[in-house]
């Protein structure tokens, strides 16, 4: 059955915002097996809750699955190949959401003695808007409320039955970095009498690459990528005005205001020492992924039992790339991991957001296994 589904979702995968098929497919699936359920929420989001007849503690653990496609045209040389031309599940969400429908039949079937409530986030447009955010501000985080969260990621660079797992920051915030320089326009030839914005640019640009090494510790992950600039009029005109267009990334709260602090303070500074000025605004992202110590402790003695210690990878240093799981995080503790899809024997190691990437769908049961007994353990230890 677990197959039937990936691979149904695999070939018929959608772009964010544009979940249709797949959310009714889910719901469809939900309905045979008499899970209620709330749907359009965020967009194309669905919502379920199974509601445990056990001796209860009135807890309630929430599994997140996000269900959207990357624009992507998938090789038809692999052996489920999308039908639906530049889009692929690129990123392995068609298998989260089936870990995710897997828990919930099997869940569904002991929920005589199931001792408290499991929710099910299938969550849209993670790979752009982000539709965590919206899930938890609409409220979706109570009634009943989540008390723990728990999430995964299958990632091609660990073996098939494996996990990887980190305890604290998992993943940066990640932030857009609008500046707009502001100079004076003139003739090229007589530039003394212009402010040229260019040049402005030019030193604040070099100036903010300083931020980790000067403003931040190095031994600290961050990083201030400017990715597009642009401005002037003609090569023979000074440019009155530039814009910068970044992306800022870092995996703590208190260095996130500081990078915002920093950036701001150098730009009006540099601009200001060359007769110019500068507008900055700050276009928030997704929040950093701060895994709750005590979850993952609960996620890795249930890895250890069920894979082998030797099966367990920790992982060292956060990842810079970004995750809206964290704003489910923000409202309740819970652990994000990730779950080894690979297959080196038989190439399956291309990285994720790539046309090249497949996975071994062995990683499905597993997934399904190891997260039903890490909601029990939260339940039962309630």
């Amino acid at each position: 059955m677990l197959l039937e589904i990936r691979r149904d979702l695999h070939l018929h995968p959608e772009l964010s915002e544009q979940e249709v098929r797949t959310s009714e497919q889910i719901c469809h699936y939900l309905d045979e097996w008499d899970i209620p359920y709330e749907k359009d929420v965020a967009g194309h989001g669905v919502v379920a809750l199974i509601r445990g007849k056990g001796k209860s503690h009135g807890k309630t653990v929430a599994i997140r699955a996000d269900i959207d496609a990357l624009p992507i045209q998938e090789p038809s040389t692999h052996h489920c190949c999308s039908m639906n031309r530049g889009v692929m599940h690129a990123c392995g969400h068609d298998a989260h959401t089936t870990i995710a429908l897997g828990i919930a039949k099997i869940l569904k079937d002991q929920e005589d003695t199931l001792q408290g409530n499991v929710k099910f986030f299938f969550q849209p447009a993670e790979e752009t808007v982000g539709g965590a955010k919206p899930m938890v501000e609409a409220g979706y985080m109570e009634h009943p409320h989540v008390d723990y969260v728990l999430g995964l990621h299958v990632m091609p660079n660990h073996e098939v039955g494996s996990i990887e797992y980190r305890y604290g920051n998992l993943n940066a915030a990640s932030d857009e970095v609008t500046i707009t320089v502001h100079g004076k326009s003139c003739h090229g030839a007589y530039p003394e009498q212009g402010i040229d914005a260019v040049v402005i640019a030019s030193h604040l640009v070099c100036a903010l690459q300083t931020l980790v090494s000067r403003r931040i510790s190095p031994l600290q992950s961050a990083v201030l990528s400017f990715g597009q600039i642009s401005g002037g009029e003609g090569p023979n005109i000074v440019c009155d005005q530039v814009l910068l267009h970044g992306t800022l990334r870092t995996t703590d709260p208190q260095m996130r205001e500081e990078a915002f602090q920093y950036i701001e303070k150098q730009a009006a500074l540099i601009c200001g020492a060359f007769g110019g000025s500068a507008d900055v605004v700050f276009h928030c992202g997704y929040d950093a992924l701060i895994n709750t110590d005590e979850i993952v402790d609960v996620v890795v003695k249930n890895a250890e039992k069920l894979l082998g210690h030797e099966n367990i990878h920790p992982k060292e240093f956060p990842s810079l790339g970004a995750e809206d799981f964290s704003f489910f995080l923000d409202k309740a503790p819970g652990a994000f991991f990730h779950l080894g899809c690979g297959n080196a024997a038989k190439g399956m190691t291309a990285p994720l957001h790539s046309k090249e990437f497949e996975l071994d769908e062995r990683c499905i049961p597993i997934g399904v296994e190891l997260q039903i007994h890490n909601i029990l353990s939260l339940l039962e230890n309630a």
